[in-house]
């Protein structure tokens, strides 16, 4: 199997030629995709090619921790939004939530 067999590796390919960007700005919003999807291998090779194209690893690292950041926040308002929608504040008094089965 090659990347090349699928049209979404030739719309990738065109959509990183894009002159919109610049390089380094490429560089890092890829990193921030890949480091928040998860990719072990992905964030190494970004990481890797950022430095190598002149990235400052200062500006790596700050890439990586507001990524994060971004990333906690949607957990954070996701479960807010969550504990709302089942009205979790009328289930739980002085620390205790008391939920019925259904």
């Amino acid at each position: 199997m090659e990347p090349s067999e699928f049209k979404v590796s030739q719309a990738l390919k065109a959509t990183g030629e894009s002159e919109a960007l610049t390089e380094r700005e490429k560089h890092l919003i890829g990193l921030a995709v890949v480091v928040t999807r998860g990719c072990q291998f992905c964030s190494g090779r970004r990481i890797e090619d950022a430095l190598k194209s002149g990235i400052p690893y200062e500006t790596v690292q700050a890439t990586i921790d507001l990524s994060a950041a971004v990333n906690a926040g949607v957990v954070l308002r996701t479960a807010i939004s969550g504990a709302n929608g089942v009205d979790l504040d009328a289930a739980c008094k002085d620390g205790a939530c008391t939920i019925e089965s259904s």
